[in-house]
């Protein structure tokens, strides 16, 4: 169905734009591309079920293009663990959307990336060094919460995030577990998203459109990636959460 959006030259630059920074930052740490480019989005005159659709459909593409790479660095058990708990949370996600205030949910999410990421980049200073999470129970709660916020809000990378680094993922095997989480939740969450009427016309219009600067952004990316350090992997890591809890905080346009 089409989103009544009056779609202009300008319009598909700025948002191409957006998709871009967004896809770039995903293809370096493996996530990210929603909370830098909803933002950005939400400043242009686009409603927000567009945006989240282009966001679903641009973070899918950016897995599929970067999972082979890392695969062989790929948890698995954990990962079909994730699966699971995500397509779990996928309902209650579609519901968070419809029901709960979106600057609720993103101002919660983005006080608490600045705290955990205060606190993590402060211990690694310290070199205080062992993982919180040892039990794969732990999966559960992260992964059912990863299927709830990717379908509501495309911030599925969060809660995995959060895990990977209270287990002290290696940084391939940080940036590999993601990108096939986020292939497999992608599938699950654009589907949902498909089920649910948030596709819009104006949302694939938009998405045809970034496709060059998508597949741009995966190549960039993966060549910067593979160029970080290991050892300074996590304080980039850390510092990254931090500024992302930011952007949770700025303020959203009401389309």
């Amino acid at each position: 169905m089409r989103g009544g959006i009056t779609i202009s030259i300008t319009l598909i630059l700025l948002a191409v734009a957006a998709v871009f920074v967004g896809a770039l930052m995903k293809s370096m740490f493996g996530f990210g591309e929603a909370i830098v480019s909803m933002p950005l989005l939400a400043l242009l005159p686009i409603p927000l079920p567009t945006t989240v659709s282009l966001i679903g459909l641009a973070g899918l593409t950016v897995a599929l293009l970067t999972v082979f790479g890392g695969w062989k660095h790929v948890e698995r058990p954990v990962l079909i663990l994730l699966a699971v708990c995500t397509l779990i949370g996928i309902p209650g996600g579609l519901v968070l959307l419809q029901l709960a205030p979106a600057i609720v949910i993103t101002s919660g999410l983005g006080i608490f990336l600045i705290a955990f990421g205060c606190y993590s980049f402060i211990k690694k200073s310290r070199s205080i060094d062992r993982p919180l999470l040892h039990h794969r129970g732990w999966v559960l709660p992260f992964g059912v919460a990863s299927g709830m916020l990717g379908s509501a809000y495309n911030f599925n990378g969060v809660p995995i995030v959060v895990y990977g680094t209270l287990r002290q993922w290696t940084p391939e095997r940080f940036r590999g577990t993601l990108q096939a989480h986020f292939l497999i939740s992608g599938v699950l969450v654009v589907g949902g998203h498909a089920l649910s009427g948030l596709w819009t016309f104006d949302a694939l219009i938009l998405y045809t459109y970034s496709l060059p600067a998508i597949l741009a952004a995966a190549a960039l990316g993966v060549y910067v990636n593979k160029r970080i350090p290991a050892k300074r992997f996590e304080h980039y890591l850390f510092i990254m959460i931090i500024v992302l809890g930011f952007l949770l905080l700025v303020p959203r346009g009401s389309s």
